[in-house]
């Protein structure tokens, strides 16, 4: 059993999911002017390219009204392992991850990359409740992160 009640939960995940977007407006409002100066390097163009490519499989394996930004697993969620989610529990949040690591390359400052850190601090906080919450929610979920890796397949 988990250390937090329902309604404090959805307080922090609502809180969590808050962070995320704000730092993703950030990372957004960073990278805009020199997107519109055409100053995005092949790099950056890579990292969108694979973002969109892990976003799309993502998409085909889970049906739409499964995903939640929320942590906090849907009361009729299905648990889902095939596609991207054999390799990684989260591939929403690697392209999350990709797309950010994208407008930062393109910002280029250290600013941009602090918030992409900090991006990368609130999902892996926000992943790892929601694992807590689906062990909780789903008999075999605990059997499957023993499979894969959270964000990055065979690494992390």
């Amino acid at each position: 059993m988990f250390l937090f009640s329902p309604h404090l939960r959805t307080r922090i995940g609502y809180l969590l999911v808050l962070l995320q977007f704000g730092l993703l407006t950030v990372l957004g409002a960073l990278a805009l002017p020199m997107v519109l100066q055409g100053q995005a390097g092949l790099a950056c163009w890579v990292l969108l390219a694979l973002s969109g490519l892990l976003g799309g499989w993502t998409l085909l394996h889970n049906r739409v009204g499964n995903f939640n930004v929320h942590p906090e697993p849907k009361a009729n969620g299905v648990m889902v392992s095939s596609g991207p989610y054999r390799l990684i529990r989260h591939p929403m949040y690697t392209t999350v991850l990709l797309g950010a690591a994208a407008m930062a390359c393109v910002a280029g400052s250290v600013l941009a990359w602090l918030a992409w850190a900090a991006l990368w601090a609130d999902l892996l906080v926000k992943a790892m409740l929601e694992e807590q919450w689906l062990r909780e929610h789903h008999a075999t979920y605990a059997a499957y992160c023993q499979q894969c890796k959270r964000f990055i397949p065979w690494i992390f």
